[in-house]
């Protein structure tokens, strides 16, 4: 009977500690529910900010290339106007005068 004692007496003691390990975390719970955190992103904001300046300062300096590419790509031939007009002389020249030497 006594070994039956102190098994209760054993298992009482230790619900009894049971429950007020469940009753601390309990509080504890409630602690971490009620604490609010609050985080300071004003560094970053100024960060982001200075980054959306500086994508900003990129962009139009590559619409500006850009711009100038496509002028110079409008502008650009392969052959001078004036070497093309020589060529085709040259080539009509050439044809009147070989049709002239087969027709004599």
């Amino acid at each position: 009977m006594t070994k039956l004692e102190e098994l209760t007496a054993l298992l009482v003691n230790e619900i009894n500690d049971f429950n007020k390990g469940i009753e601390k975390l309990e509080k504890i719970n409630e602690q971490i529910n009620t604490t609010k955190i609050k985080m300071d992103v004003s560094e970053y904001k100024s960060i982001i900010e200075e980054h959306q300046k500086q994508m900003a300062i990129h962009k139009d300096t590559l619409e500006r290339f850009e711009g100038r590419f496509n002028a110079k790509i409008e502008q650009a031939k392969i052959y001078p106007t004036w070497a093309v007009v020589v060529f085709i002389v040259c080539v009509l020249l050439t044809m009147v005068s070989i049709s002239m030497l087969l027709y004599k």
